[in-house]
């Protein structure tokens, strides 16, 4: 287990639900990557790399929500700037993306 946070360190972390709406290959990516820009509603489009090849095809991953981290400051990975954390569970070497059940409003917060 990681070190244990406070409830209110919880708070800054915003989690939100987007739409993944393009898909890219990122062959600069030292792991296999996807370039993934990310429908967000009310607070944008924001841009993403994830290293989900393994498990995931471009045409899979279109049009699908997920669940990012939208505060952190943005990471330059190359020459591509990621604006989001998208999340996932790890199993082994493979990262089994977190969506919500159901369809819901692009830009809705996690609790």
């Amino acid at each position: 287990m990681s070190e244990i946070i406070t409830f209110e360190d919880f708070t800054k972390v915003d989690l939100r639900v987007g739409t993944i709406i393009e898909v890219n290959d990122f062959p600069e990516a030292r792991n296999p990557a996807y370039q993934l820009t990310i429908d967000f509603g009310e607070l944008g489009i924001k841009k993403s790399s994830a290293q989900i090849t393994s498990l995931y095809s471009k045409e899979a991953l279109l049009n699908r929500q997920i669940v990012a981290v939208v505060n952190f400051p943005m990471k330059q990975i190359g020459k591509f700037m990621s604006e989001c954390l998208v999340l996932g569970a790890v199993n082994g070497k493979d990262v089994i993306l977190l969506n919500p059940e159901n369809k819901v409003v692009n830009g809705s917060t996690v609790s």
